[in-house]
Order: structure tokens, then C-alpha cells, then sequence
């Protein structure tokens, strides 16, 4: 992470879960900063998506609609969500049922068996060629990436900040759970109107919320 950022990164993405992870090395303002809140569902996150100086991306899945959208989107199961404890609550979080940072900040597509996302391997493994990739290590480079095109970000700044600034261009995302056993207070792990767990603000109508 610091040799990124020392070589000039301003967009960063994680794509793994290290319980060793040091916060120190995740904190660079005017660098946007995305990690995976995993992929075993809810309050199974580990660093770096806890810490609040990270973007902590969820995942959904992405379902054909004849709405004016063409999409509806719901929480993807597996996507990680939960109350991160002993790590603090960034200033511009405000969701009441978790006193510490609450995991994730925004989230897009992850789920493998409904939509993800096209790769063509050329690697070398045993089945070269197109394949179907999803989780949040897909979700997190997205995010990113959207970052990237809103434009490089204010200089002593946290990125993780802008979305809670910019709620109006994301898709509020109202349906599914990522725990089949429930959660208190539910919204850790049931998407509903406004913020929750597993899909944090939503996800991107265009770059405007990562601005």
C-alpha cells in the first residue's frame, strides 16, 4: 500500500481479507482506498475493509427488470457485513445500531451466478478462455475504478467520506440478507431503505457519488 501511493496510486483496490493488516499502512488521504468486506456473509470482516480510512465494498446481485432501470439489484448473499469491533466509527457515519465502524460504505456487482462479470483468461490455468469471476473481489476493483472516473480526489481527504455526502446518486438497494440466521439490529444484515450492512449507501448511479 505505501509503495503504491508512494509511487503516485491515487486508486487503490484490495481484494483479501488479513486479520495482520496494519491500519497505519491504509491511511493515505487523497488516495482512494477499496477493500472487500468478504465473501462468507454477514460479521465474518477482517482488515482492511474495517478500517475507517478504507472504502469497504459489498456485494449484490444484479437481476433483469422491466423497470425504467432495466435492473433490479439485491443484497448477494455472500457479500460480508457487520459491527467491526474495537475499531472506531468515522466522523461521517452515523447509523445508530452500531457504536464502531460499520462495515460496508457502498457496494456492486458480486454475485457469480447472476451477472458478475466477463474475463478472458490468458493466464495459463487448466481452462483458459472466458469465464464468469463475482464476490467482492470483483465488487472492490469496480468501485475503484468509479472512483478513477470521477476524478482524483481532494488532497487531505478521505474518499471513503464522499458517498455519505452524495446518498442521492446511488441506487438505494431495499432487498435481500446476507445471514440466514438474522442479526441485531437487522439492518447489519438485511438491506432496506437507506443505509445497511451488506450493501452500506448502495451502489453507483454514475461516478457523481465518488466525487
Amino acid at each position: 500500500m505505501d509503495t503504491a501511493v508512494r509511487l503516485g496510486a491515487r486508486f487503490v483496490s484490495n481484494s483479501y481479507g488479513d486479520s495482520s493488516a496494519c491500519e497505519k499502512h491504509y491511511n493515505h488521504p487523497g488516495v482512494a482506498i477499496t477493500a472487500s468486506t468478504g465473501d462468507s456473509g454477514y460479521a465474518a470482516i477482517m482488515p482492511p475493509a474495517i478500517f475507517p480510512e478504507v472504502t469497504a465494498v459489498g456485494g449484490t446481485s444484479l437481476l433483469p427488470a422491466s423497470n425504467a432501470r432495466g435492473w433490479d439489484e439485491i443484497v448477494w448473499n455472500g457479500g460480508g457485513s457487520g459491527c467491526a469491533s474495537g475499531t472506531t466509527k468515522p466522523t461521517w457515519q452515523h447509523d445508530s445500531g452500531c457504536a464502531n465502524r460499520t462495515v460496508g460504505d457502498v457496494a456492486a456487482i458480486a454475485d457469480p451466478t447472476a451477472g458478475g462479470v466477463a474475463v478472458y483468461d490468458t493466464y495459463g490455468l487448466k481452462n483458459p478462455g472466458w469465464q464468469t469471476f463475482g464476490g467482492t473481489s470483483v465488487s472492490s476493483p469496480i468501485i475503484a475504478s468509479v472512483y478513477a472516473l470521477a476524478g482524483t480526489p481532494r488532497s487531505g481527504t478521505y474518499p471513503a467520506q464522499y458517498p455519505y455526502a452524495n446518498r442521492s446518486a446511488l441506487y438505494d438497494i431495499v432487498a435481500g440478507t446476507n445471514s440466514f440466521s438474522g442479526c441485531n439490529p437487522r439492518y447489519l444484515c438485511v438491506a432496506g431503505p437507506g443505509y445497511d450492512g451488506p450493501t452500506g449507501l448502495g451502489t453507483p448511479n454514475g461516478v457523481a457519488a465518488l466525487r
